[in-house]
C-alpha cells in the first residue's frame, strides 16, 4: 500500500538521511521530510511520490523529538544556508559521527573501523570569515542575502548567526550606496546591470576586513562615496573590485582591482600568519582549523626528519604547520595565485623547508617522483570530489608509511578509503570535525599507516 500525492498522514521519524532531512515510514513506504529529525511524531503532507519512496512536508508537529532545537533565524526555512538548526548541537555531532561512519563502511566497505565523536565547538555561533552574497534587484529594492535552498532567488536578511556580524553592518552600507547612486544591478537571464555581488572576508584573530564588489563592468561609478561609508566598519583594511563579466554561475572573476588599502587581509593559525587575497582560499571557520590541522599534525607523527608532500595545498595553510616538525615539505595545488600566496606566506613565517610548485596533484607529483622524489609521509586535502585515480596510484607506488586525508566530503573519502585499503594502507584513525555546524557539511581527518 503506497501513499497519495497532496494527502495527510502521521507518521513518527526513525532516521536522518544525508542531506539532513527526517526519513520515517508510512504504509511500510519510506518519506523523506525536511527539517524533521528523529523522534518526531508529525503530521505531514506528501508532495510528491515516486515508484519507492516520496517526499512531505511537515504540517504539525504533534510531538517533538527531545533532540528537537528552537530556530530562532528570521529566515531559516527559506535560506539554503543552515540545514540542521532545528537539531541539539549535540545531535549535530552525533549524526555527523553516523554520516562519516556510513560513508567509510557502505561506499569503501571498510569492516571494523571506529569513527571517533566528532568535536564540536564550544559555542558555534558568528563563526565564518567569509561570505559571498548574491545581489539581485526585485521591485525595485535591492536584495543582499543567501540563495534560497534549491533557487537563484535571493533571501534578504538582516541578520545572520553563523556569519561575523560586521557583514550586517557592511551589507547595510552596501545596500544604501547601490540605492542612492542608483547603481545598476546585474540581471543573470539579460547579462546586463553592474553589480554581481558582495563578497566579505573577516581576519578572525586579527580583526582585519577585505570588501570586495563583483560587478560586471571595470569601474564602479561613485566608488569614493561608497569608501566614505565604509570607514565606519571596524578593521577595514581592503575594499577590492573584482571584474567578472563572463556569462557564468562562477562568481569570481580574475582581476581584481583595490579601491583603498591593500589587495590582502592577514589572520593567524596558530603562531602562523597567512596572507588571504581575494581568489585564495582560506578555511571558514578559523576556531575549528586549528583543531583540524592539530589533528593532521598529530596523525602525521613527524619527528623531524621526514620529507612530506602535501597535496591540494591551496595557500599553504597545511604545509606551513607540517613544515615546523618535518625536515622537508613539497606543497602542489593548481591555481597559481595560491601558490603565490604559500609562498609569501612561508616567507612571512621565516619558514625555510617548504617548497611549492604549481599544477595538478595528479600530474606533478607522479612527476616529481619518476625524478627520484619520494615522501615519508603524505597528507592530501582534495576537494569535494576527493582525489584523482591517478594520484591515488602514485600515493601507492611511492609507499610512504602514512598518509593523513582530510576530507570535506564523506562520501568520495569513502570511496579513496576502499581503494587505498585494497592497496596495503590501513585506516587506523577517522576523526570527524565540525567545521560548519548548523549545516550538513562535515571535514573528517583520517590516519592511514601502511
Amino acid at each position: 500500500m503506497s501513499v497519495e500525492k497532496n494527502k495527510f498522514y502521521e507518521m513518527t521519524i526513525t532516521d536522518i538521511g544525508t542531506n539532513g532531512e527526517g526519513v520515517g515510514k508510512i504504509n511500510d513506504f519510506v518519506v523523506f521530510v525536511p527539517e524533521a529529525i528523529t523522534g518526531d511524531q508529525l503530521e505531514v503532507k506528501i508532495l510528491k511520490v515516486k515508484k519507492n519512496l516520496a517526499y512531505g512536508k511537515i504540517e504539525k508537529i504533534l510531538s517533538p523529538s527531545p533532540r528537537r532545537s528552537e530556530v530562532t533565524c528570521e529566515v531559516a526555512t527559506k535560506c539554503g544556508g543552515c540545514q540542521l538548526q532545528h537539531m541539539s548541537y549535540e545531535a549535530q555531532l552525533e549524526w555527523k559521527q553516523s554520516k562519516v561512519y556510513n560513508a567509510l563502511t557502505r561506499i569503501g566497505g571498510l569492516k571494523d573501523i571506529e569513527v571517533l565523536p566528532t568535536l564540536g565547538m564550544e559555542a558555534p555561533a558568528h563563526y565564518r570569515n567569509k561570505a559571498q552574497y548574491p545581489i539581485r534587484k526585485e521591485n525595485g529594492k535591492v536584495q543582499i542575502g543567501f540563495y534560497m535552498s534549491r533557487t537563484h532567488k535571493v533571501v534578504d536578511w538582516s541578520t545572520c548567526g553563523i556569519q561575523d556580524k560586521r557583514c550586517e553592518q557592511i551589507i547595510e552600507i552596501v545596500r544604501n550606496f547601490l540605492e542612492v547612486n542608483n547603481i545598476s544591478i546585474y540581471d543573470e537571464e539579460t547579462h546586463k546591470g553592474l553589480v554581481r555581488h558582495l563578497m566579505i572576508k573577516t581576519g578572525f584573530y586579527t580583526g582585519e576586513v577585505m570588501v570586495c564588489l563583483v560587478v560586471n563592468g571595470n569601474e564602479l561609478p561613485h566608488s569614493d562615496k561608497l569608501l566614505e561609508a565604509l570607514h565606519a566598519v571596524e578593521g577595514l583594511t581592503s575594499v577590492l573590485l573584482n571584474i567578472n563579466k563572463a556569462k557564468t554561475n562562477v562568481i569570481l572573476g580574475h582581476e581584481v582591482k583595490v579601491l583603498e588599502g591593500r589587495d590582502y587581509i592577514i589572520d593567524t593559525i596558530g603562531d602562523l600568519k597567512f596572507k588571504i587575497s581575494a581568489l585564495s582560499f582560506f578555511q571558514v571557520n578559523p576556531e575549528q582549523t586549528k583543531v583540524l590541522y592539530d589533528k593532521a599534525l598529530e596523525y602525521a607523527e613527524l619527528e623531524g626528519s621526514e620529507t612530506v608532500w602535501d597535496a591540494y595545498c591551496g595557500i599553504g595553510t597545511i604545509s606551513l604547520f607540517l613544515a615546523q616538525k618535518a625536515k622537508k615539505v613539497y606543497g602542489v595545488e593548481i591555481v597559481a595565485p595560491a601558490i603565490e600566496n604559500a609562498r609569501e606566506n612561508a616567507a612571512l613565517n621565516d619558514i625555510h623547508n617548504a617548497e611549492f610548485f604549481v599544477g595538478k596533484a595528479e600530474e606533478v607529483i607522479p612527476e616529481q617522483y619518476a625524478n627520484g622524489l619520494t615522501a615519508d609521509t603524505i597528507v592530501v586535502d582534495p576537494p569535494r570530489k576527493g582525489c584523482d585515480q591517478a594520484l591515488l596510484e602514485t600515493l601507492v607506488k611511492m609507499n610512504p608509511k602514512k598518509i593523513v586525508y582530510v576530507s570535506c566530503d564523506p562520501a568520495t573519502l569513502g570511496r579513496d578509503l576502499g581503494y587505498l585499503d585494497q592497496q596495503g594502507y590501513k585506516v587506523e584513525k577517522v576523526q570527524p570535525v565540525d567545521m560548519f555546524p548548523h549545516t550538513t557539511h562535515c571535514e573528517t581527518v583520517v590516519k592511514l599507516v601502511k
